[in-house]
């Protein structure tokens, strides 16, 4: 289940790409979805914990990735914090929603992230609402964002 606080939310880490510099496990990159996350959204594959070979920048250090890939596999392993997905991409968006196929998901966000044609459930926190598709999502975060 995904749950969306839209705006200023005074717990959510805010720069997700620094956290993850300073805080990711190596097994996190080499866990499946990490893998097909990064391959995704990177273009890359991961080599090693400390290798990533972008077809773009070629090897690189797991502290090269997009700072869209590293909120993603943040808000994949890391249950204590809440994050703010504005550091991701629309192409992050149905990462995102897979994420929370498997497990309680809650996310910040500071724009309309597009989260595609296909229907979805998502939790407004800011007011309790659930909504089912982009149009209502779009619906709801205009009085937050």
């Amino acid at each position: 289940m995904l749950n969306v606080y839209l705006g200023e939310m005074e717990e959510a880490v805010y720069h997700p790409p620094v956290y993850f510099d300073n805080q990711y496990e190596d097994e996190w990159l080499l866990d499946d979805l990490s893998r097909k996350m990064i391959a995704d959204v990177d273009k890359s594959e991961v080599v090693g914990p400390h290798l990533i070979e972008s077809s773009v920048l070629g090897p690189i250090s797991p502290a090269s990735l997009s700072g869209g890939v590293k909120t993603l596999i943040l808000m994949a392993f890391d249950d204590s914090h809440i994050f703010n997905a504005s550091a991701c991409g629309d192409n992050c968006a149905k990462w995102i929603l897979k994420i929370a196929d498997n497990k309680e998901l809650t996310i910040n966000l500071l724009h309309l992230m597009d989260f595609g044609d296909e229907a979805f459930e998502i939790t407004i926190l800011n007011d309790g609402k659930t909504v089912h598709n982009m149009r209502e999502f779009a619906e709801e975060a205009i009085n937050y964002v």
